[in-house]
């Protein structure tokens, strides 16, 4: 018999949390969960599941925020959006920030199981109606249009480069994005790192050749 695929589920409301835990069967383990994004993202790296079940909608950046705060340090953790939210903006913005998948939660359990399933046996899965979203937003982009050094960063390094790039100080980025100097030391670090740039000079030059200021 093969083991449980281990699951945590993010979601700010405790009777859903509760009720999609108590869905999910033998085969399924759930090894912890959590309301908040900072939190979520604390105990995920600590735990390390295979599959993360989460909600688009949180205080905090959402889904999206959690899915950023692991994906970089933990490739492996697979992400499956669970949301009341259909609209495609939704849909689209928790794909490109890494997510396998994206059902609503309308899904029957047993559906529900079957996506986590496939999800950690590295498919994706959407709900029918939501798929086509996915296939028109990225069938518009041309491949010419596509920069693969840029797709490396993650959107909050994207944030910090550019205001970097701008002339602002560590300190005045920190205000403007509201995290910590030291948190934008650590993304500044990985920016250089995934560009194989050296200094500020650099990077100012980089960002401005893609007119990204």
């Amino acid at each position: 018999m093969s083991e449980p695929i281990r699951v945590f589920i993010v979601d700010d409301h405790d009777l859903f949390r509760s009720g999609v835990r108590n869905e999910l069967g033998a085969g399924i383990e759930v090894i912890g969960e959590a309301s908040e994004v900072d939190a979520a993202i604390e105990l995920i790296a600590e735990r390390l599941p295979e599959v993360v079940l989460l909600d688009v909608h949180m205080p905090g950046g959402g889904g999206k925020a959690v899915i950023e705060g692991i994906k970089e340090l933990h490739p492996d953790v697979a992400f499956l959006a669970l949301s009341a939210s259909d609209a495609a903006e939704d849909v689209v913005a928790i794909i490109r920030a890494g997510a396998r998948g994206y059902v609503t939660k309308t899904i029957a359990p047993h559906e529900l199981v079957a996506a986590i399933e496939r999800v950690h046996g590295g498919d994706a899965v959407f709900s029918p109606r939501l798929a086509g979203f996915v296939l028109d937003a990225f069938s518009h982009i041309a491949v010419a249009d596509i920069d693969p050094e840029l797709d490396l960063l993650t959107d909050r390094e994207r944030d910090v480069l550019r205001h970097i790039a701008r002339g602002y100080t560590y300190k005045e980025t920190g205000e403007q994005l509201f995290i910590s100097v030291k948190t934008v030391e650590s993304h500044m670090s990985s920016v250089l790192r995934k560009l194989q740039l050296s200094n500020r000079h650099e990077l100012t030059k980089w960002a401005t050749d893609r007119k990204l200021i």
